[in-house]
């Protein structure tokens, strides 16, 4: 299998940038990896501590520990690399990074000539991302290594009879700071016992938005003291169930903020031709009367967060595809959240759901029903949104538990 491995990853190197000529993110995907090893270049010979993220859900996990790393040890640097370029792309220029790049494809060479290069103090891999040759160098040459907010599955091939190399590279790391007693229990399984059930180092990150200034001016003249819906993150899917309900059931002082995942011009301009109710855009809002609107179409990225703020209810999208995004950042709000029906590998979406701090829909009647409710029942919605609040104050704990781990490695 190990042999198979390295086949498939030479295989990738060859045809990915003939992909590239035939997509935009594959494009990135492959130009972005050309300047890995001229980055970290800059690194060699200073004390580097590495941390690796798929995309931008999981470098959020990270954030929280590289604060408080640069907080109580500032002579290291900090290494933050990316796989996928809706990561690499958002937070290349993050401030308490010293390099942010692209992993470069897990081939033996890459991973030898990167560790060397790196040769970190320590290695934190976040949430389920597993490199057999990167994790077997940092093995070899015992570099502290750890997991953080760890998710493991039953499905994974570590727990296959054929996975065999994947569990070899799992030696790697020191510990396994996980999210769940599930994953405590599969590493036991294959005879890991260096667990910790630490939780989720992004509630730690989102109790910290409300210590920050969350009011934006245009956002509240939009809002003008009305009850005001908020769709984070929407996909095409999420949209049309939102805009059959905007056209058709809601009343004139509901307002609609929409941030669409996809913000290209084409598809903002076919999502606000197809609301009836008065419409502008972030991009547009420049001398309007916002308060006039019903709809404000947020054409940019970076703001989402704080636009929550401003929420009576939110609507988080991508749980009608097989991605739902960050429910987290509505619910320490103190906000109702409603979500799609895939949501299972989101732990967080698990217990939302299931305590009743989060309601899942799955098509449209119950979309509508449920937006209904929340409007016109306040207690209702507000004790909802007081068992968002609640969920995420009780599980505060994850990174000052990693901390107070890492205090005898640096």
């Amino acid at each position: 299998m190990k042999f198979l491995y390295n086949i498939l990853v030479f295989k990738a190197s060859v045809l990915l940038p003939l992909v590239a000529m035939f997509s935009k993110k594959i494009k990135l995907f492959v130009a972005g990896r050309k300047e890995t090893f001229s980055k970290i270049a800059a690194l060699k010979n200073s004390e580097t501590i590495w941390f690796h993220a798929a995309s931008l859900g999981e470098f959020e996990q990270a954030r929280p520990i590289i604060e408080e790393i640069k907080a109580n040890y500032p002579t290291y640097k900090i290494l933050v690399t990316f796989f996928s370029p809706s990561g690499y792309e958002i937070r290349k220029n993050y401030n308490l990074a010293d390099v942010v790049c692209y992993l470069p494809l897990d081939s033996k060479s890459n991973a030898k000539k990167f560790i060397e290069t790196v040769n970190p103090k320590l290695a934190v891999f976040i949430k389920y991302e597993f490199w057999p040759n990167l994790l077997n160098e940092l093995k070899r040459k015992e570099i502290p290594t750890i997991l953080v907010s760890g998710i493991l599955r039953e499905k994974q091939l570590f727990f296959k009879s054929y996975g065999g190399f994947m569990r070899d590279s799992l030696k790697a790391f020191h510990h396994f700071f996980v999210q769940d007693e599930n994953s405590k229990k599969l590493l036991s399984s294959i005879n890991f016992n260096n667990v910790t059930v630490a939780g989720d180092t992004r509630f730690d990150r989102v109790s910290k938005i409300l210590e920050q200034d969350n009011s934006l001016d245009f956002i509240n003249q939009f809002k003008d003291g009305k009850y005001t819906v908020v769709a984070g993150s929407t996909w095409q899917e999420d949209e049309a169930l939102l805009v059959n309900y905007i056209n058709n059931n809601a009343s004139e002082d509901e307002k609609f903020i929409i941030a669409p995942h996809n913000i290209k011009q084409e598809a903002i301009l076919e999502l606000q031709k197809s609301i009836n109710k008065k419409t502008v855009l972030y991009s547009a809002k420049a001398d309007k009367n916002l308060s006039e609107y019903s709809v404000f179409i947020i054409d940019t990225i970076g703001i989402l967060t704080k636009i929550y703020a401003a929420a009576d209810l939110a609507y988080v999208g991508g749980g009608l595809k097989t991605g739902l995004h960050n429910i987290l950042e509505p619910a320490t709000f103190g906000i109702p959240v409603v979500i799609g029906d895939k949501y299972d590998k989101f732990k967080e979406a698990v217990d939302l759901v299931k305590i009743g701090g989060c309601i899942s829909i799955k098509n449209q009647e119950e979309f509508t029903t449920n937006f209904i409710n929340l409007k016109e029942d306040e207690n209702f919605r507000k004790l909802t949104g007081v068992i968002n609040k609640r969920y995420i104050a009780d599980n505060l704990k994850a990174t000052k538990l990693i901390m107070n781990y890492l205090e005898d490695t640096l």
